[in-house]
């Protein structure tokens, strides 16, 4: 059984590591090639839902992001529902890479009290998996985006926050909102030391996710 666990484990590491390889190297190419950032409209968003993330550490503040369930109305239902669950709460940034996106959300192995840098960015939640709700709104500086392996339809919890546009993620990766409040918290995020941008010590952290209709 152990040896099952350990071949888990393993895969499961493998295939985190090469979605986020994947993106690093997306990264790379766009900071040699770069376009003119393109620009999202919110104003007929007045209505939608708003995620609030206290955050502490490096960074200390609250961070407010528009969601957006028209474009991804069962990622957003999953954060909505993890938040109002408290499942967020105390879990790290655990990957952040200067000029690129910090990531958080893993509810699994990213809380405070149970982090381990070695495995944060491997789990999500008791809840499936999620297909792809993928839209032609870019990835510019202060979207967020759902994480997931190279399986387009394995998100599930953690998402991340861009620091810059980054067009080579746009059609590939589902975007479920945009800071609206607090992109300056959201710079001051610790960044990553680690390989791939792991944050492998003292990570800032979400102490409180509400959802605010």
């Amino acid at each position: 059984m152990s040896e099952d666990y350990g071949k888990r484990d393993r895969t499961i590491f493998w295939i985190a590591f090469l979605a986020g390889v994947t993106m690093v190297v997306g990264y790379a190419i766009y900071t040699l090639w770069p376009r003119e950032p393109a620009e999202v409209d919110l104003s007929a968003l007045s209505d939608a839902p708003k995620l609030e993330l206290s955050i502490a550490g490096q960074a200390q503040g609250t961070v407010v992001i528009t969601l957006r369930p028209d474009l991804a109305p069962k990622h957003v239902e999953r954060i909505a529902q993890l938040a109002r669950e408290g499942a967020y709460d105390d879990v790290v940034f655990h990957r952040v890479i200067d000029g690129f996106m910090a990531q958080t959300g893993d509810v699994e192995f990213g809380r405070v009290d149970t982090n381990d840098a070695s495995r944060a960015g491997m789990g999500g939640s008791r809840y499936p998996d999620l297909p792809a709700e993928f839209s032609e709104v870019p990835f510019v500086e202060g979207t967020v985006g759902m994480a997931r392996s190279q399986n387009p339809n394995s998100a599930n919890s953690q998402f991340f926050i861009m620091f810059a546009p980054g067009p080579f993620l746009d059609g590939k990766y589902t975007v479920v909102g945009q800071v609206t409040q607090g992109m300056d918290v959201v710079h001051a995020i610790k960044r990553g030391e680690g390989q791939n941008g792991a944050v492998t010590s003292q990570p800032d952290v979400i102490t409180e996710a509400r959802v605010v209709d």
